[in-house]
């Protein structure tokens, strides 16, 4: 029987695909969980699935749109109390189309939850558990967020925030001798709602239209071997499909003569 650990891992987006996946493997590991999403229906399916196989647990559901700003605030006030070790911002969707062209009524969506809700609930999670023994952030990323995909710019936009962002806050907190690590899983193609709703569109066939890709439960489990690492960056190579962990990507200036002086 699994034993339960007593600390919580909460998960955004977690109603379907990676997010689903990943509830699994650390429920797997004896983690309580709090479960961030919209669709409550898929929650209590999600919560029955892993209480049915780890009574033990305790699965806290929390229904609430991130990409609207007032409810990033309200449910971080409900779940702060929790003893909180890990938490992954894993919500968020793409768009595939051009600049010129897409719809900026779904652009302001996603970069409210993509990149505005990733950001408040990651800063509010660091100040209060940042010196938490083993706390860690874990943000979902792309291959995107290191690549310019064409037809998706102003997602891997995004994408290059949320991986310049935790990269540089897994600097900081090393620098500050906390405790907590920053780390950020950059997926490629993975068998999701993502085609769907990036296109727009009812129906989506991966292997028809990428040919490769991951499966959810894949990309949960690497997840979990960037997790059990002490790397910040967990990446899958979008040519040929496989994962590596690795330093930061990004060059960081910590040791710049012109940085401004505090």
């Amino acid at each position: 029987m699994v034993q339960n650990t007593k600390r919580y891992t909460v998960i955004t987006g977690a109603s379907s695909g990676i997010g689903y996946e990943t509830a699994k493997v650390f429920a797997g590991r004896g983690s309580n969980l709090i479960l961030i999403a919209r669709r409550k229906d898929r929650l209590e399916a999600l919560r029955q699935e892993i209480l049915t196989l780890y009574p033990t647990l305790d699965v806290v559901l929390k229904v609430t749109d991130l990409s609207v700003p007032q409810n990033v605030f309200g449910v971080y006030e409900d779940v702060k109390f929790y003893p909180l070790q890990t938490w992954i911002n894993n919500a968020g969707f793409g768009n595939y189309d051009s600049v010129s062209h897409q719809d900026l009524r779904k652009i302001s969506q996603m970069l409210h939850l993509n990149v505005e809700a990733l950001t408040i609930l990651s800063s509010l999670f660091v100040r209060d558990f940042k010196n938490t023994e083993k706390a860690q952030l874990i943000n979902v990323s792309s291959c995107g967020g290191y690549t310019i995909v064409p037809n998706a710019v102003t997602y891997c936009a995004a994408k290059f925030y949320v991986s310049v962002f935790t990269e540089g806050l897994s600097w900081e907190l090393k620098t500050a001798h906390a405790k907590m690590q920053a780390k950020v899983l950059a997926p490629a193609a993975t068998k999701t709602e993502f085609g769907k709703v990036a296109n727009d569109v009812a129906e989506y066939d991966y292997g028809k239209l990428f040919g490769t890709y991951h499966t959810s439960a894949q990309i949960a489990a690497f997840l979990l071997e960037l997790y059990d690492s002490n790397k910040v960056v967990g990446l899958v190579d979008r040519e040929n499909f496989s994962f590596h962990l690795c330093e930061p990507q990004f060059q960081y200036a910590g040791n710049s003569q012109h940085n401004q002086r505090m």
